[in-house]
């Protein structure tokens, strides 16, 4: 019997992740604020959407995976906006021992969870540098945003039957 455990440990492949680099692709951010004169006390009301993508590279066992954040800032008593900072994070990974039928899950949501501290920071330093108190993110449930994307590609799939 140890022998039979021995033989399927050994059938599963040590899991293996390396950020092999990371960049930003695309930045926007508007200081509404500043632009339209807006003065006096504001209470900002802070509104984050996360968006990811994933694929496959041309080099085996490498994916680039993509986080989308666009973060509106509105005043909370007239609703005026604040600011509205757009992020397009890219991390490039090398994973290996993952098997085909966890890959699309791990990949968005193991590896953004990787690249989150590094996204934290650059939300803090531009909201900063723009001229409001740095914003430092809540963590973020990439587990609830993949399955809330699974639960509409059905919805969607659902109602696309054809007549």
């Amino acid at each position: 019997m140890a022998e039979n455990g021995a033989a399927e440990g050994a059938e599963q492949p040590q899991v293996q992740m390396n950020i092999i680099g990371q960049f930003i692709r695309d930045l926007s951010f508007e200081n509404v604020m500043a632009q339209k004169g807006v003065g006096g006390e504001v209470q900002p009301d802070v509104n984050v959407q996360v968006a990811l993508d994933a694929k496959k590279r041309s080099t085996e066992n490498q994916y680039e995976v993509i986080t989308k954040l666009t973060i509106e800032s509105k005043n909370k008593t007239g609703g005026e906006v604040l600011f509205v900072l757009e992020l397009e994070y890219v991390g490039i990974f090398n994973i290996a021992g993952v098997p085909e039928d966890q890959l699309h899950p791990f990949l968005l949501i193991e590896c953004p969870r990787m690249l989150f501290p590094f996204l934290r920071r650059i939300v803090s330093d531009i909201s900063r540098d723009g001229g409001f108190p740095p914003l430092n993110l809540d963590n973020i449930d990439f587990v609830a945003i993949y399955r809330n994307e699974l639960a509409r590609r059905q919805t969607e799939g659902a109602s696309e039957t054809p007549n």
